[in-house]
């Protein structure tokens, strides 16, 4: 990934889909999950995990309205061909993600370097010039001396800072901060609410660290990762976009580790259901209205779930649901919080960036991933205008694949935008004309005068809404809804990451059990304020090391095997 080899120097799926209900005993509890992303997948696998060591008897149930375990993590296949699966959403994880990695240990899968497979240059550009470049044929040393040069020890100090707040906020993993049933006490306890109320830019700048370090470097990182700007992204946000050390993903698709945890958890999958409603029956358990998708020349077909549920866990944001609910059901009202609207494009070309797209000389040794920041006299925006004068948030080489009608090695690009790419905006940066439709036909290529070498061989491009605009804010939606109807999408405007999007699922597993179980916790209002905001010091350089080491034992792994961010 690019963002990690710039700060380097510094799920299988044999399911069973089951159409009807299953009988069981009285005291097993049922439990249904709305949603097969990182959440449901998680919670699936911890409501497992923890009633087999509480010796509670359960039966899950997942509707996913998709036909796919993953959620927002999912490849597509360049040439459409199986052998070449590239990552569409969530690309990479990092050793601190504990529930990703110890899922990836125990379920075998194959961990793979998620760079570039070309070596050459990394750019920050502003869409005028590149401000800062790095090779990656360089020694690291030699990278460092030159952030360094450029930027001073701000990059030191920003990555202490960052260290100080991921080590705050691993605490969330733990006793007595986990399990939670208020995400906004936690946030205040652990002072992490005095960071997700102020903007990054304010952040960085209460440390003395909002620099050209925090415009080039950070906010290419918050853009890239999160499509915002650090005036429009909190401080907790621009944090944990600069926390891809370590980075990682899976060989064939991270949607394997989701596939393999929903597999473990042993529940009933129903593919291409959608949920269309809850309600509460005469005995107070929940009732589950879905529409299965039709197949063609088909109507769709909706029913009742003939399983009454004890406990329901929607994991899937629930303003694009399309869920209606009984009154008085939703006891906590559900925030509607703005997503961002992310253009992501993968296309193949023989082609590598043109020198005079990005204003530079002919044959000039252009970057073959580019990230982009805003110049130094444009003001900042949200949303759509939120690119600037680059136009686009990234553009980075993926690997190199074989054209497989030329039989010649051609590049996999990959863009975020927010907007949709054209074939204008391809010609530009590509140095070359693309066709209105992209790519050509037989027809066509026969047609252009023996000219058999297409510019765009093959293109794929998706609208996402992959996270919320993380807008500065000191409450969040809490993961309890009402008797046992929980919620864990309320996460996504603290962090929105594979690893917490299953962190949350975990910690409703964890709560359902308990409940069951009997387990008390402590209440909220009794553990107080524990922790000042994060802000780095030199009597803090070991905190993150200390804190890996004390969450990473507590989840089965050992320091060594965690790399320190």
């Amino acid at each position: 990934m690019a963002v990690r080899r710039l700060l380097s120097a510094l799920t299988l799926l044999p399911f069973s889909v089951i159409s009807g209900a299953v009988g069981s005993p009285d005291h097993v509890k049922q439990i249904a999950i709305i949603g097969a992303g990182a959440a449901g997948s998680s919670a699936a696998y911890h409501l497992r995990k923890y009633a087999n060591e509480s010796n509670v008897a359960i039966n899950v149930t997942i509707f996913e309205k998709t036909a796919r375990i993953g959620g927002r993590t999912l490849t597509v296949n360049v040439y459409d061909d199986p052998i070449e699966p590239i990552e569409l959403g969530a690309s990479i994880f990092v050793d601190v993600n504990y529930i990703l990695s110890n899922a990836t240990r125990d379920f075998k899968l194959t961990v793979k370097d998620p760079g570039a497979e070309e070596d050459g240059l990394l750019g920050i550009w502003d869409g005028e010039s590149f401000l800062y470049t790095q090779d990656s044929n360089s020694w690291d040393w030699v990278n460092l001396a030159r952030l360094f040069w450029k930027y001073g020890t701000a990059p030191y100090y920003t990555h202490k800072l960052v260290q100080s707040t991921v080590a705050t906020f691993l605490k969330l993993y733990e006793e007595p901060f986990f399990p939670f049933r208020s995400l906004s006490t936690r946030a205040f306890q652990l002072d992490l609410a005095k960071i997700t109320g102020v903007t990054g830019r304010q952040f960085l700048a209460a440390n003395n660290l909002d620099g050209a370090f925090a415009h080039d470097i950070v906010q290419a990182s918050t853009r890239v990762n999160y499509a915002s700007n650090l005036e429009f992204i909190h401080g907790l946000g621009a944090m944990v976009a600069m926390a891809p050390e370590g980075a990682k993903a899976i060989e064939g698709g991270n949607w394997q580790i989701f596939a393999r945890m929903v597999k473990a958890s042993k529940a009933e999958v129903h593919l291409n259901s959608a949920v269309s409603g809850i309600s509460l029956d005469a005995d107070n358990k929940y009732k589950i209205m879905t529409e299965k998708k039709p197949g063609d020349g088909e109507s769709t077909e909706a029913r009742s779930h003939p399983v009454a549920f004890d406990d329901v866990i929607i994991a899937t944001p629930f303003q694009y649901a399309n869920i209606s609910t009984s009154e008085g059901l939703i006891q906590t009202p559900i925030d509607s919080i703005p997503y961002a609207t992310l253009h992501v494009t993968l296309f193949a070309s023989p082609y590598k960036f043109s020198p005079a797209f990005f204003k530079m000389p002919p044959a000039s040794n252009v970057p073959v991933s580019v990230l982009t920041t805003l110049g130094a006299d444009e003001e900042a925006h949200p949303g759509r205008s939120g690119a600037g004068k680059a136009g686009f948030f990234s553009a980075t080489l993926q690997r190199i694949v074989m054209n497989p009608r030329t039989h010649n090695p051609e590049y996999v690009y990959k863009i975020f935008s927010p907007e949709a790419v054209t074939p204008d905006f391809l010609s530009e940066l590509l140095g070359v004309e693309i066709p209105e439709s992209f790519t050509r036909t037989g027809d066509e290529r026969r047609e252009s005068a023996g000219d058999s070498v297409d510019p765009v061989s093959w293109i794929h491009a998706t609208v996402f809404h992959p996270y919320p605009q993380k807008y500065p804010r000191v409450t969040f939606q809490d993961p309890i809804l009402g008797k046992g109807l929980y919620y864990t999408s309320g996460i996504e405007s603290f962090i929105s990451t594979m690893e917490t999007s299953a962190l949350m699922g975990m910690n409703v597993a964890r709560l359902i059990i308990d409940d069951y179980a009997g387990i008390p916790h402590p209440e909220d209002e009794e553990m107080g304020a524990v922790h000042r905001v994060p802000k780095y010091e030199e009597d803090e350089q070991n905190v993150l090391e200390k804190q890996q080491q004390k969450t990473a034992e507590h989840y089965g792994q050992g320091a060594e095997e965690v790399n320190e961010l």
